[in-house]
Order: structure tokens, then C-alpha cells, then sequence
């Protein structure tokens, strides 16, 4: 893992927190750990990926204090819907990019998301891939490699659109 891969990964686990996802003590020991072999450096990075299991608890507030030191602690917005939005275009980008499986990605969106903003028609693309990769079926007769790429197209379209979608909201 490069120094760059590292910073990417505790960025990613800063924005899960951020939303509400659940990241365990023992996850975010071992991206300190990686993050440490990796070169990166924050004076509280060695206590992090240090901590022994009996030491856990403390791993959530260690890896603040060292998203903190590195500038990566991210705040989503204070507003509930504006949240949920940057969720959608956070969890749509990591489909676009290739970092998140598109079935998991849509699925995400439409269940934790699409559903707490009402079902947005902007959300629609996303929302109609995650139904068609979650109920799949061979006898469709297509793939589910070509329901995937629509996904990532989708997802791709969706950011594309920016941060003005939200606003006429």
C-alpha cells in the first residue's frame, strides 16, 4: 500500500463514520497500522495502530485525533437532508470510480437514501438499478456485468448533474 492508497483509506472510513455506517474499533486499528507501514505521518498515528485488544475503546477517538492531525476530519452538513444528499453523491462516486461494488453502491442508496428523502426523481436511475441487481435473474437474459456497467453509468450521470440537483429540493 502506498502513502497515497493510505490517505484514501482513512479518508473513506472518515466519510462511513461521518454518515452513520459502522466501522469497528478493530478495522480502524488495522488502517492506522497500514497507514503507519505505509509511511504516513500523524503524531497520534503510532498509538492507534498500537493498541492492543484490550485497548479498543479508545480506537474511535484516536483515529479523530488522527484524521484531525492530517486534515481529513470530515463534517457532513448539520442539515438531515442535506446529508442524506451528500451521502447519495459520496456512495454514486465511489460507484462512478470503480472503489465500491455497484450492486452493494445502489443498494445503499436506495435503502438508506432514496427512502429517507422521499424517493427523489434524481435518485430514480440509481434506485431502478438497485432493483433490477438485487432481484436478478438468469433468465433475463442479460448479464449481470451489463446491469452492473448501467449502474455505474447511472452513477456516473448522477454526479455529473453536481450539487445543484439538491437544491431545487
Amino acid at each position: 500500500m502506498t502513502r497515497d492508497d493510505a490517505l484514501k483509506q482513512l479518508n473513506h472510513i472518515a466519510r462511513e463514520r461521518a454518515f452513520g455506517r459502522h466501522v469497528g474499533s478493530g478495522r480502524l486499528i488495522q488502517v492506522g497500522l497500514d497507514a503507519l507501514i505505509a509511511g504516513v505521518e500523524s503524531p497520534s498515528l503510532a498509538m492507534l495502530a498500537g493498541l492492543l485488544r484490550s485497548e479498543e475503546p479508545e480506537a474511535p477517538a484516536l483515529f479523530d485525533q488522527v484524521l484531525e492531525e492530517l486534515g481529513l476530519l470530515f463534517h457532513p452538513p448539520a442539515d438531515p437532508r442535506a446529508a442524506k444528499w451528500a451521502m447519495a453523491y459520496w456512495v454514486a462516486g465511489q460507484i462512478a470510480d470503480g472503489s465500491l461494488d455497484p450492486a452493494v453502491g445502489t443498494h445503499l442508496i436506495w435503502a438508506d437514501i432514496a427512502y429517507d428523502l422521499g424517493y427523489p426523481v434524481e435518485l430514480e436511475p440509481l434506485v431502478h438499478c438497485a432493483h433490477n441487481l438485487d432481484g436478478w435473474e438468469e433468465s433475463w437474459g442479460v448479464s449481470v456485468e451489463e446491469l452492473n456497467g448501467e449502474a455505474v453509468e447511472a452513477a456516473k450521470q448522477f454526479v455529473s448533474k453536481g450539487s445543484g440537483v439538491e437544491a431545487g429540493d
